[in-house]
């Protein structure tokens, strides 16, 4: 006969598996973004001396390592935790802790620029439209606030439908860039033997110093498919499942950004400058064909709003699966809502958040901080997953050991090449989270996370 609490326990609102690998495959394109590197194509072409490709293919090796870590490590804790699980979990409990952290500012961010992005690209469409031009920049950061907040509310398969309708539209603008693109390089005449390999190595402008600082920036362009781990719990067969949508989603935006860029630099070579860094690839598309510079800026538009949305749903999911395991409030972070299986309190306190920064932190700072964030975490779950499948197995595979290790140091690289300015707020972030998980374990010495799992479904 079952006890009232168990009772209790069961008849608890949870999260339901109704996630295919489908569905995990379009969030984490729709998070990432089909067309994440146009956003960055100036920059990065700039920092990298025009090695855009070069950049964005060292960047994919370094996140299919982690990816394969992500994927290893939610098959053995299928945990809405993500990486705060898995650190705390096989290394310690305290840097479990500090990883979770590190991972809510990645999480916060991404939703806070994107809703600054939306807001000021929104804001210029609007000039010249009689009705909407007047409406100041608050007040596009409060109605993309309030959408990204009210559409995650509605439950996951709204969310992955939504994804859906977002990544046919992005995909339809793609291949209409590749046309416009292939048109008009095929169009024109080169005689040059090496234009078509020097957006991949230029011996005049090669550095590998720059190489490396415009790769720790192309890791941007990946930054989001971690999220899928945080998806366990509402995935059909898991185990299975989150380790090949991650290492997919993250070959397929590789892929997929690598010739999106090399189009981009065959039109528009390096030795040429943009007329604004910042929106580069604007004037790539309008050179290609005039249409695009609009629909390009559009089309970017949609993808912000998409990665906002799904960033914002990954961010309320992290902090569910810390308040479960009690490093937050359990009664506010870890509920779920009864009706629609979703974790709303979250949902809500994470757009909050993001509105607030979206007032007082400029976009180019908090695109570099959420590399700060994601590449410590990305750290952690490489060396969670060299602890789990290598130190502690009697077997020892190669497969095992050079993977986890290899993703470490290649994201410790790419760390220390970040900005001073990202560097010095994201320690300011960790300096404070750590202080809080001091005071709440009394100098950490108590039991600061309960990492009990939920049972299966």
């Amino acid at each position: 006969m079952e006890t009232p609490s168990a009772v209790a326990v069961s008849s608890a609102p949870r999260l339901r598996r109704t996630l295919t690998l489908w569905d995990l495959i379009l969030y984490g394109v729709i998070v990432i973004q089909p067309v994440a590197p146009m956003s960055v194509f100036g920059v990065l072409s700039d920092r990298g001396h025009g090695h855009v490709v070069t950049t964005i293919l060292i960047a994919m090796v370094a996140m299919l390592f982690t990816a394969i870590s992500y994927g290893k490590m939610a098959r053995a804790y299928p945990s809405a935790g993500s990486a705060f699980t898995y650190v705390g979990q096989e290394i310690n409990p305290a840097l479990g802790y500090v990883t979770g952290w590190s991972m809510v500012m990645d999480y916060m961010l991404n939703p806070m620029i994107c809703i600054i992005w939306c807001s000021q690209i929104a804001r210029d469409f609007a000039r010249g439209t009689p009705v909407v031009q007047s409406l100041p920049y608050w007040g596009w950061a409060v109605f993309f606030a309030a959408a990204f907040t009210g559409l995650n509310i509605q439950g996951v398969k709204t969310s992955a439908r939504v994804n859906t309708g977002l990544a046919a539209g992005m995909g339809a603008v793609i291949v209409l860039f590749f046309l416009a693109a292939a048109h008009y390089i095929f169009g024109h005449p080169h005689n040059d033997p090496g234009f078509f390999t020097r957006p991949f190595y230029d011996p005049v402008l090669w550095n590998t110093k720059a190489v490396l600082g415009g790769t720790s920036i192309a890791v941007l362009t990946y930054i989001g498919f971690d999220g899928i781990s945080t998806l366990s719990e509402e995935a059909e067969n898991p185990r299975r499942n989150i380790l090949l949508a991650t290492v997919l989603t993250c070959l397929v935006i590789g892929i997929l950004s690598a010739v999106e860029v090399y189009a981009g630099q065959l039109i528009w070579p390096a030795t040429q400058p943009f007329p604004n860094v910042d929106t580069a690839f604007t004037f790539v598309a309008g050179r290609a064909w005039a249409p695009l510079f609009g629909i390009l800026g559009f089309t970017l538009l949609v993808a912000n709003f998409g990665s906002g949305m799904g960033a914002q749903l990954g961010a309320a999911r992290l902090l569910y699966g810390m308040g479960r395991s009690k490093a937050l409030p359990r009664s506010f972070f870890g509920a779920v809502d009864p009706k629609r299986h979703v974790p709303r309190n979250n949902v809500i306190f994470v757009g909050v958040i993001a509105l607030a920064g979206a007032f007082v932190i400029s976009y180019g700072l908090g695109a570099e901080m959420l590399n700060f964030g994601a590449l410590i975490a990305f750290m952690g779950v490489n060396l969670a997953a060299f602890v789990r499948y290598f130190v502690r197995e009697d077997k020892k595979k190669i497969t095992n050991f050079f993977p986890p290790l290899a993703g470490f140091l290649i994201c410790l690289l790419l760390w220390l090449n970040l900005s001073r300015p990202a560097k010095i707020v994201g320690a300011i972030w960790m300096g404070v989270g750590i202080a809080f998980g001091a005071i709440k374990t009394r100098g950490f010495r108590g039991n600061l996370i309960d990492f009990e799992l939920p049972p299966e479904e």
